[in-house]
């Protein structure tokens, strides 16, 4: 990387930080507010033992997620604060810790539609700061060592990994916990919850010298309207965040495409899990195939690349016309949108601002929680009133399509190299 402050590190120290790195966003990923292993089960229990409608399901799921369009606050106090004087394992032990006894604490009270609203909202927060230790930390480790390509392959790949396996356990969970009363099963589930983010604390403690020797972070001495001018004045968070935004979009992506898969092509509810598995599932290894490329390529031929898959990804979608040939699609689709992905990440962790790392990072998660829910949202309209599926897929095309212009006004001092450790 062309950046003069970056002290590249011996292999056997990068395999390192990268495996302490995985333990962390695989733990955080597993018990996430979006798809957490808790989240099904949770789910059902409001469906079918407090017996919501699905409008009210929507609406209280909005409510809960609510938090995320604030992410950059969370970004913020992360940068200004270290708990503890203990940076961002800090945040893993505090918040880690106060999630514990969160859920600990609800597993025992009684069982009501305000009771597990007030346990997910608060659950949020929490895990919202939990979120911005990891973010701010996996960005100063990518711009320090060189290594963001790699760290962007390492996020994706086992975070992805993670939610699916909880996503596929969860399921099952939730069948398990069908055999208890509510208060039981909502007992069972909270505990299980709570170990797991128990563990996430217990994690903080852990400072392998590998990741944490030399490793500097900026913040707490940091005059606050100083760096707030900074972080604003910062012109590559612009690029990169304008191609985050266009690439998380998508219009035909969603809801869309499930009421198309389901109304026009009459499949199944397995047949729509099945493509969501099959599109995440082959998504891993195009993960790890960026991680791999990204040591011996520039991120700016990895960047065009990526834009260039990413922009055909949905054409397929035109020419399938039943519900099997959309699984078959899934696998192209999840390919290619892998390396656009870990590119897109890669080049928001180059361009934080020093010192500013988890502002940046999670004011791009803002960013994501009201793009893509708008991006849902006029998708839908399209799909309804203005040319259905071909116009949503031909939408979706030309947003994509936006993203290769604004690879132009990238810096090139921040993408002409490739990470260290290259052959």
């Amino acid at each position: 990387m062309a950046d003069l402050g970056a002290t590249p590190v011996s292999a056997q120290r990068r395999w390192r930080i990268l495996a302490y790195c995985g333990v962390i966003v695989v733990a955080l990923n597993f018990i996430t507010p979006v798809a957490g292993i808790h989240i099904i089960p949770l789910s059902f229990i409001l469906k079918n033992r407090l017996h919501l409608s699905a409008s009210e399901l929507a609406t209280f799921t909005l409510w809960v997620g609510l938090p995320a369009y604030f992410s950059f606050a969370f970004g913020i106090v992360r940068d200004f604060w270290s708990p503890f004087g203990r940076g961002d394992r800090g945040y893993f032990i505090l918040f880690g810790a106060l999630s514990a006894l969160l859920f600990a604490v609800f597993a025992f009270l009684p069982v009501s539609q305000i009771s597990l609203f007030a346990v997910a909202v608060l659950s949020t927060i929490s895990f919202l700061f939990l979120w911005s230790g990891w973010n701010g930390l996996s960005a100063t480790i990518g711009q320090q060592h060189a290594m963001s390509g790699q760290m962007s392959a390492l996020w994706n790949f086992a975070g992805t990994s993670a939610i699916t396996a909880s996503i596929f356990l969860s399921g099952v969970f939730s069948g398990k916990l069908e055999a208890l009363s509510t208060q039981g099963a909502v007992r069972v589930l909270f505990l299980v919850v709570a170990a797991i983010m128990a563990i996430i604390a217990a994690l903080g403690f852990w400072k392998p010298a590998a990741v944490y020797d030399g490793l500097r972070r900026g913040g707490a001495e940091s005059d606050f309207l100083a760096d707030m001018k900074r972080l604003v004045r910062h012109w590559p968070l612009y690029p990169a965040l304008t191609i985050w935004l266009l690439w998380n979009f998508s219009p035909g992506t969603q809801t869309v495409l499930q009421y198309y898969m389901s109304n026009a092509l009459h499949a199944s509810d397995a047949q729509w899990g099945a493509y969501n598995a099959i599109f995440f599932g082959v998504s891993i290894p195009a993960f790890a195939l960026f991680g791999f490329l990204s040591s011996r390529l520039s991120l700016q031929t990895l960047l065009w690349i990526g834009a260039a898959l990413g922009t055909t990804q949905m054409l397929p979608l035109l020419f399938i016309h039943s519900a099997g040939g959309v699984l078959i699609a899934a696998v192209p689709i999840g390919l290619s949108g892998g390396i656009a992905t870990a590119a897109y990440l890669d080049l928001l962790i180059r361009s934080c601002p020093k010192g500013l790392e988890g502002s940046m990072m999670m004011l791009s998660w803002s960013m994501y929680a009201i793009v893509t829910n708008f991006g849902n949202l006029w998708g839908t309209n399209l799909y309804e009133y203005h040319g259905g599926f071909v116009a949503c897929v031909i939408a979706t095309t030309l947003v994509y399509a936006l993203v290769l212009p604004v690879i132009l006004l990238v810096p090139k001092r921040l993408i002409v190299n490739a990470d260290a450790g290259g052959a």
